[in-house]
């Protein structure tokens, strides 16, 4: 069994399956999440529970955080009943949630005043990739604790990268979403068309599935469009929570992004739809409906 304490805080969508693999890694792990109902199958499966972050890191020697936002992973780890009111020197905190680089900086900054290390290390692959460990993990701050880390890491993702010092992590995974989102537009757009021109959507997505146009996203996410199929395995609130931290930036380092902000206002039609926590591949819907309006 291996030696690390491991605390898990988050226990959502991506964080549960995660958890759970380090559970069936052999680590002995603590959990936390705002939600107790969310932890009940990993204390089930043998995780202890610890009523708040600071419990998590008094008894912890790595803590791995898995929440929405930047203000979630500040109160987590800076809050009241914070992980920095009880934790250890010497403790590494591995922040798995994507958040604004610019504060994950500010955070380690002070965390690494109290002896505490951060690291970033957002991750990408959605609900599968999560459960089957075969998620990309991005991650930022001081290389040799990556390093030491990455047996860990291994046991939830197939891809383990350093980008670089911290921020890096974060800086790296708005990109992938940049690409990710207009894969999204893509394959909406084309199956639209198919769909209106009255070609047979199952064969378009095989003919289209094995040439140029193939991509993960296409035979993830094709296959629910044609189904009708909008359960989320990545919500549309949690897209645009990234839209918004990829354009913040963007203009932080006077980048113009003008297919993003396009996308953004797309999905941001889905979400006073009411729609907000249905999947990304819903997107199609808005698609359908501007033919609608001509």
């Amino acid at each position: 069994m291996p030696d690390e304490k491991i605390g898990f805080i988050g226990t959502g969508i991506m964080g549960k399956p995660m958890a759970h693999n380090l559970l069936k890694a052999g680590y002995s792990l603590t959990v936390h999440t705002r939600t107790k109902s969310k932890a009940d199958s990993l204390v089930q499966a043998g995780a202890d529970w610890a009523d708040t972050p600071a419990d998590v890191a008094k008894i912890s020697d790595i803590i791995i955080t898995c929440v929405t936002d930047t203000p979630d992973v500040e109160q987590v780890l800076l809050g009241k009943n914070g992980v920095i009111e009880t934790a250890k020197p010497g403790l590494v905190c591995i922040d798995t949630s994507t958040i604004s680089p610019a504060e994950t900086k500010k955070m380690g900054s002070v965390l690494q005043a109290k002896g505490i290390t951060l690291i970033d290390s957002p991750i990408s692959g959605g609900e599968i990739g999560a459960i089957e460990a075969k998620l990309s993990i991005m991650m930022g701050g001081p290389k040799e604790t990556v390093e030491k880390v990455r047996p860990i890491m291994e046991k939830m993702g197939r891809t383990i990268t350093w980008c670089g010092p911290l921020g890096f992590g974060q800086i790296t995974k708005l990109a992938n979403q940049i690409m990710v989102i207009h894969t999204v537009v893509s394959t909406a757009e084309g199956l639209a068309f198919a769909e209106k021109a009255g070609l047979d959507l199952e064969t378009t997505l095989k003919v289209t599935s094995a040439g140029a146009a193939s991509s993960h996203l296409l035979k993830a996410l094709g296959p629910k469009i044609i189904a009708g199929d909008f359960k989320p395995g990545f919500m549309v609130d949690l897209q645009q929570k990234d839209l918004r931290l990829v354009l913040e930036y963007a203009k932080q380092i006077n980048q113009p992004l003008p297919g993003t902000e396009l996308v953004e206002k797309l999905f941001a039609v889905l979400q006073k739809q009411g729609r907000g926590r249905d999947g990304i591949q819903s997107l199609i819907d808005v698609i359908r409906q501007l033919a609608l309006q001509i």
